[in-house]
């Protein structure tokens, strides 16, 4: 039995009870480093949203601005100028945006939700603001119209009423068109709810109303009656009418067209005459019809195209050069916003093609699982994703330019380049250029086509495992130096790629299966030493390589009868495009019929040749060079003789209860109670969780049924959490998941004085332990001698599961892992040639050899409830900082910002913290965002230089900035929506409809709906809201996060615009006076002695 240690007891109870926030341990005055990162170099902000907008509802087009808008059920607006040109805003109620008109070529828009709220945007500025609202309080607004150059929006509601607003003073006109005056006297029925109002495109003063039961009305402004109506017994849900204002067409629920004369209103006419250019519809059959398909039916003189959508229609418009309704209307695009995609299709060209969309709308075209965010990475790196991306396009679009064109890019200050690669449910991985604020697609590789996919009946397992997505990516590791990616899948599986420009066939692709197996056995714990290291069977777990590493899986003849993988590798040639290709597949297998764990963790090293990765029953390392399993352990054997739980590597059954006991009372509140409170990271973390979208039940298969806790709660996502009390120690070291790693270069024990490669590796009861590499030298021996690893004991414990380990050098500067730098791997080149380029980084070593007076290197390591900073050689803590008491971090990352190093940690509670380093300072705190939806905790990352992203909904990335710099110039960096354009010149009357009166009719509303003639409206009809308008809109930066000063800065910048234009403006002015009055002059002089007669 071991010994009882008083000291360590007393350390233990110290640690716990030290939750004072940045304690101070150890001598100070040999660990001054000067800390140059300050709070004032922190300020939160949202910067850009990227993708499609989620559950669109309604849509608009400025022709001649060239600007689309789209509003969305959860009242957010979306604005698209050119590729590159986008904007975000958000109605503060949150409701749906149920309609939305432009003033055309005015810079603003107005919008009508479904909170019966009408307000108008200014977008004359980088950040769009609300001007004005107004809010109805007695009746529901179904439908607006705004004509043409028009300051009178008419607005139908639910009870069948017309009221008019003036948008420039939003104020309602006393001019009311009652549902009553406008049907028949003799109508006894209701004619329900407005559906459609527009004035006739030769006359002002005409105004057709279309009611939803079917009654259309020819409304006379003037004379205040209808002139004509029309009637028809099915429910309408659209009218447009033609340019020359002599007909109009209805759509009815039945799936039927409609044309009627204005001037015949007894039935329509169901003739289309030659000189109609274009009907286009969607639907087009009855509402009760089985079976639908969503799809677009343009009709063009005698041709009929019926064009099939992949998703629901929600709203289409035409695309015309004119903004004049009176105008010939030849439309050369149609819009079509869908559910999940938005389609333009070409209508100038033969079998109308699409235009290729140069927006990001694909994020969600597999669900999101994981994100990863790079920046300041390589600069070659774009230029060689996007040269192996661009063979991936598909063919057959308009040749014609994107027809969305309005706005200027803003000023791209931020010249370094951003990646960000998205992983996905189908197990595709995107990667992303993500600079200057854009977001642009450069490359797309699918994983799941390594793997068969029909998959037999009889595989053992394919019932309980097997998902709608079993190729699903659950954590990405990427080396960009080196290029290497690996992905760790749903499946319990890990695919390890080589960068290549070059296209190759694989014969066999190569396969490592995986047994990983929670065994506590009769036979003693070896002590950790070079046998643990090696391929043999270990008490806790049983490396084996079926067969040769390159033939596919043949264990599944084992004694067992158990060894099955999840998913079957393809057995036929592989045809590798140039990109990403697959080097080695490693598989996890079924054991003694018990399904593998899920891969909580993942790392790759470059530099070493090998992936590490680990679950609840331990960690395995795989050789990628030698294609061979290095290290397969179980969690208790990585402590060695150091267990900090008095784990006795024997059978359970004969000392379950004393060990249980010892080991409660050993834990203390340290661990066991925050356990109970917070999720791990198993439940939250992006690295460890399934989407939403994926059945929770792949993350909850339980380690060890036979002594197996209660069923795990499908609720929480976590293999380790849900323990009855009774359940022993054992079992819950058994659930020690291992929950990060990090490679580096560092003092592997306590004194060492020279450097040694290193993995450090993380848990989920907090302990970060070593792992020393004895790596063969490079050349010809790499191949053929083993890497050998060996357990160097326990670093340090902290509370809550590991989530980030970085090391930072005596100055304070980040020690970067080493790498490879990228090769071309399919270049048969002299292998010496090869190895000349596969170097190492070199290390710095501290000369000193009393390491007492100067410590060479810093561990900083950050788990869900603290931070500590650990000095090396000495293994001394110096800093630690708690971070949280009642909630968890979800994600932290040590980042380098522009003046130095920090940690950035986002929390459960929707706090955003970054801290200094090494000294653990608390720099920034805000509360941005509770956690209402797992995705976000998923897809949380922070990455260097203040830069962060989310997904904020199933097919949006939410970008935000946490850096002073990028906030104060998020302004230049923003695109202009509103670009100077002449109105074009309105359509030429002719001689003879000028002669004879044919031509359009003008109205003067002002004199209809002004006050003096219209009076005012009733005050509780509609409460008039003025709002935040211009400057105050830019508040919306940061959803009021923003610091009043910048605040002030902007509005001082804004402010100093237009008293620069102003100047100019009187400048040139001044100039022109000054030329007038000399022209005055020699005119007055030249004058001056004629007579009037000489004139």
């Amino acid at each position: 039995m071991k010994k009882f240690n008083i000291r360590k007891v007393l350390d233990g109870l110290k640690e716990v009870s030290s939750s004072t926030p940045s304690v101070q341990v150890g001598p100070q005055e040999n660990h001054l480093i000067q800390e140059t990162l300050q709070s004032e170099h922190f300020q939160l902000c949202k910067t850009v949203r990227h993708g499609f907008p989620y559950q669109p509802s309604s849509m608009a087009f400025d022709p001649v601005q060239k600007i689309l808008a789209i509003g969305t059920q959860s009242g957010a607006l979306r604005l698209f100028g050119r590729p590159g040109v986008e904007c975000y805003c958000q109605h503060e109620s949150g409701a749906a945006v149920i309609q939305l008109q432009f003033l055309i070529n005015e810079g603003a828009l107005v919008s009508a939700l479904a909170d019966d709220s009408v307000h108008l945007w200014n977008l004359r500025q980088k950040r769009p603001a609300i001007l004005h609202s107004l809010k109805f309080n007695r009746e529901r607004i179904t439908f607006c119209h705004l004509p043409f150059q028009s300051k009178w929006l008419y607005i139908g509601t639910e009870r069948g009423n017309i009221h008019i607003v003036n948008v420039e003073s939003f104020m309602l006109s006393g001019y009311v068109i009652m549902w009553n005056k406008a049907i028949e006297l003799s109508s006894k029925a209701h004619p329900g709810p407005v559906v459609h109002i527009s004035d006739n495109p030769m006359d002002e003063g005409k105004l057709i109303i279309g009611f939803e039961s079917g009654i259309v009305v020819l409304w006379d402004l003037k004379s205040k009656k209808a002139d004509y109506r029309y009637t028809y017994d099915e429910a309408i849900h659209s009218v447009a009418w033609h340019h020359e204002g002599k007909q109009f067409i209805c759509s009815h629920s039945d799936g039927t067209l409609t044309i009627w004369n204005i001037r015949g209103q007894g039935k329509p006419i169901q003739t289309i005459t030659p000189h109609d250019p274009f009907i286009i519809f969607s639907g087009g059959l009855s509402y009760d019809t089985v079976g639908r398909r969503p799809c677009l039916t343009v009709m063009h003189g005698k041709s009929t195209a019926v064009l099939e959508m992949d998703y629901p229609i929600v709203d289409f418009l035409t695309l015309c050069e004119t903004p004049y309704p009176n105008d010939f209307q030849e439309p050369y695009a149609v819009v079509v916003l869908l559910e999940k995609d938005l389609v333009v299709i070409d209508l100038a060209q033969n079998g109308y093609p699409i235009f290729e969309n140069p927006y990001p709308l694909t994020i969600h075209e597999s669900p999101v699982t994981c994100c990863e965010y790079f920046a300041d990475c390589s600069v070659d790196l774009i230029p060689a994703l996007y040269s192996v991306g661009s063979r991936q396009k598909r063919q057959g679009y308009s040749k014609k330019e994107w027809p969305i064109s309005g706005g200027n890019w803003g000023q791209g200050i931020q010249s370094y380049p951003e990646i960000i690669i998205t992983g996905h449910a189908d197990g595709t991985v995107k990667f992303w250029d993500a600079s200057a604020i854009m977001l642009q697609v450069l490359y797309k590789l699918k994983t799941a086509k390594i793997f068969d996919r029909n998959r037999s009946k009889e595989d053992k397992g394919s019932t309980e495992v097997s998902d709608e997505d079993p190729f699903a990516i659950q954590i990405m590791a990427w080396c960009p130096e080196s290029r290497m990616l690996c992905v760790a899948g749903v499946s319990a599986n890990v695919i390890i790629y080589r960068f290549s420009k070059l296209e190759v066939t694989t014969e066999v692709v190569q396969l490592l299966e995986v047994r990983m197996q929670y065994e506590l056995n009769d036979i003693e714990s070896p002590d950790g030493g070079g046998e643990q290291t090696s391929a043999l069977p270990t008490p806790g777990a049983s490396p084996q390589t079926s067969g040769p590493p390159s033939h596919p899986s043949t264990s599944s003849n084992n004694s067992d009868g158990g060894n099955i993988p999840c998913l079957k590798v393809r057995s036929t040639p592989l045809k590798q495009s140039p990109g990403y290709q697959v080097d080695l597949v490693v598989q996890l297998v079924w054991v003694s019929g018990e399904p593998p764990q899920q891969i909580t963790s993942l790392a790759v090293n470059s530099s070493y040749g090998l992936v590490v990765f680990g679950n609840s029953n331990g960690l395995a390392v795989v050789d990628y060079i030698q294609k061979t399993v290095v290290l397969n352990l179980g969690t208790v054997e990585l402590y060695g003789s150091n267990d900090p739980y008095q784990r006795q590597p024997r059978s359970p059954r004969k000392t379950r209860q004393p060990s249980g006991g010892l080991c409660d009372i050993n834990e203390g509140s340290a661990t066991s109670e925050d356990r109970c409170k917070s999720p791990t990271s198993a439940k939250m973390s992006r690295k460890l969780s399934l989407p939403t979208e994926l059945k929770p039940d792949l993350v909850l298969l339980s380690v060890c049924p036979p002594r197996g806790a209660n069923p795990l709660d499908h609720r929480d996502n976590s293999f380790s959490r849900s323990r009855s009390s009774s359940v022993t120690s054992i079992d819950k070291e058994a659930r020690e998941a291992i929950s990060s790693f990090h490679f580096c270069e560092t003092f592997a024990r306590k004194g060492d004085s020279t450097l040694t490669p290193c993995l450090y590796v993380g848990t989920s009861l907090g302990t970060v332990l070593v792992l020393a590499l004895t790596l063969p030298p490079a050349g010809e021996q790499r191949q053929l001698q083993p890497v050998i690893l060996s357990p160097a004991g326990m670093l340090v414990r902290l509370k809550g599961s590991i989530l980030r380990m970085a090391f930072i050098d005596s100055t304070g500067s980040q020690l970067p892992s080493a790498y490879e730098p990228w090769y071309e791997p399919n270049v048969t080149a002299d292998g010496e040639e090869r190895e000349k380029v596969r170097k190492r980084r070199p290390v710095s070593v501290s000369p000193s050899t009393s390491q007492d007076l100067n410590e060479s290197q810093y561990a900083v390591v950050c788990s869900e409830k603290q931070a500590k900073v650990i000095a090396l050689p000495s293994q001394t803590c110096i800093y630690k900082h708690s971070i949280t008491e009642t909630s968890f971090i979800l994600r932290a990352d040590v980042v380098q910002m522009n003046q130095g190093m920090c940690v950035a940690c986002f929390c459960a509670n929707g706090h955003i913290m970054t801290l200094s380093v090494p000294g653990l300072r608390p720099l920034m705190d805000v509360n941005y965002l509770p956690l209402t939806d797992m995705r976000i905790a998923r897809t949380f990352c922070f990455t260097n230089l203040g830069q962060a992203m989310y997904l904020c909904s199933p097919t949006e990335i939410q970008r935000i900035t946490y850096s002073q710099d990028t906030c104060e110039n998020l302004q230049e960096m923003l695109g202009e929506l509103f670009t100077p354009v002449e109105t074009p010149e309105a359509p030429n009357r002719g001689f003879f409809k000028g002669l004879f009166g044919g031509g359009a009719q003008s109205l003067d509303r002002e004199e209809l709906f002004g006050e003096v003639a219209a009076g005012r409206a009733s005050r509780s009809l509609a409460q008039h809201m003025p709002g935040p308008g211009g400057i105050e809109g830019m508040k919306g930066a940061a959803s009021g996060v923003v610091g009043d000063l910048a605040r002030a800065r902007i509005a001082l910048d804004e402010r100093g615009q237009k008293l620069g234009e102003l100047e100019e403006r009187t400048a040139a002015m001044m100039a022109s006076a000054d030329s007038f009055s000399k022209h005055a002059h020699e005119m007055m002089l030249k004058c001056k002695d004629k007579k009037w007669y000489q004139f």
